[in-house]
């Protein structure tokens, strides 16, 4: 039996190895806060080793094959670090226009920069990654007060770095001009709604909306899964021309992880679903930017889908940038929960289509 076969088949059908915030992450159940996972953040900002192992194929069952719906592979690597607390990433962001400079987040309060390395095309590695933790408005990390630390949601404005945290459902909002990581938070007035979004499903994805675009200067937070009277997933306008809530329709029992806006004016939301007999599934869905309003209910089609037959995770994080070609290249980051059983991926596709 091949070792991705392996893989597959103890994740989907022996799931209960999972750990417990692996299961509070994917079967969506709501354990008890575990403050000792805080072991994992970053005390001191520090530079890091970073390990990358290749993932030629996306679909080892099809090595050859590289289109899946409307993306393109490129390439992938599986991501391994001395540092105890390398892992978690639940956000994204490139801090440059050539998609090489990155600042990526955990989930336990930890910020990490660095530089992906190309030959070609494809990524190879990472250089000059640096850790550092999260810090609040008095400069001391946000992992010293209870339950501040799920920091699940990233965007960014310029040097205005937003971070969406889900247990608490707050937002704070870094001016990285005023020292990148070492910088200060602090928390942003939010809508009620915001809330009252249950506990550990709350705001799972923040996009800010840039000049020349619809709903200019507005802050997108979408909830993982907090629900509307009908069923649908809870998001929010913050700020700009018209702030209100409004709903994404959902489909296939999928949650929200992430989410991105193209130059295009389209709303990717990268999506996922678990089960007991399958284990994880995940797609990317396409909202048209214009049909977002207060009050609106909005839905687009699913651009990519794929499951553990492929080379995915737990996959939390995406972001986007626009080669000199012309193309775009999204680019996927997994949560491994610090968990033995799952991996840190790195994973990059050209949209297509």
């Amino acid at each position: 039996m091949s070792n991705h076969r392996s893989r597959r088949s103890f994740l989907g059908h022996a799931a209960a190895g999972f750990s417990t915030l692996a299961l509070s992450r994917l079967a969506q159940a709501q354990p008890a806060p575990k403050p000792a996972l805080i072991e994992h953040a970053v005390a001191a900002p520090v530079g890091i080793e970073v390990n990358a192992r290749p993932i030629p194929s996306f679909e080892p069952r099809d090595r050859a094959r590289t289109r899946f719906g409307s993306l393109d592979y490129r390439s992938g690597l599986v991501l391994t670090s001395p540092l105890r607390g390398f892992g978690g990433l639940s956000g994204f962001r490139f801090l440059d226009t050539k998609g090489e400079r990155f600042l990526a987040m955990s989930d336990q309060g930890t910020w990490f920069t660095g530089r992906i390395r190309y030959s070609g095309r494809s990524m190879t590695g990472l250089d000059d990654v640096e850790a550092a933790p999260v810090l609040n408005a008095e400069g001391r990390p946000i992992t010293e007060k209870r339950l501040w630390y799920d920091t699940e949601s990233l965007a960014r404005d310029g040097d205005l770095v937003y971070v969406g945290l889900e247990r608490v459902n707050q937002i704070m909002r870094f001016d990285f001009a005023k020292g990148g990581t070492r910088a200060r938070g602090e928390v942003l007035p939010t809508p009620p709604g915001v809330r009252k979004l249950p506990y550990n499903k709350g705001l799972e994805a923040l996009v800010f909306v840039p000049k020349g675009q619809p709903l200019a200067g507005t802050l997108i937070a979408l909830s993982e899964g907090g629900f509307d009277a009908d069923g649908n997933l809870i998001a929010f306008l913050i700020g700009g021309p018209t702030p209100g809530q409004f709903s994404i329709r959902r489909t296939d029992q999928q949650l929200i992880s992430d989410a991105v806006l193209l130059p295009s004016g389209d709303l990717l939301i990268l999506e996922r679903k678990f089960s007991w007999f399958t284990g994880v599934d995940i797609r990317i869905r396409a909202i048209p930017l214009k049909s977002i309003a207060p009050g609106a209910l909005v839905d687009g089609p699913v651009l990519f889908k794929a499951d553990l037959g492929h080379e995915i995770d737990n996959m939390e994080g995406i972001d986007a940038h626009v080669t000199p070609e012309g193309e775009t290249v999204l680019t996927l980051v997994s949560d491994d929960n610090f968990s033995m059983l799952q991996r840190t991926l790195l994973l990059q596709f050209a949209l297509v289509e």
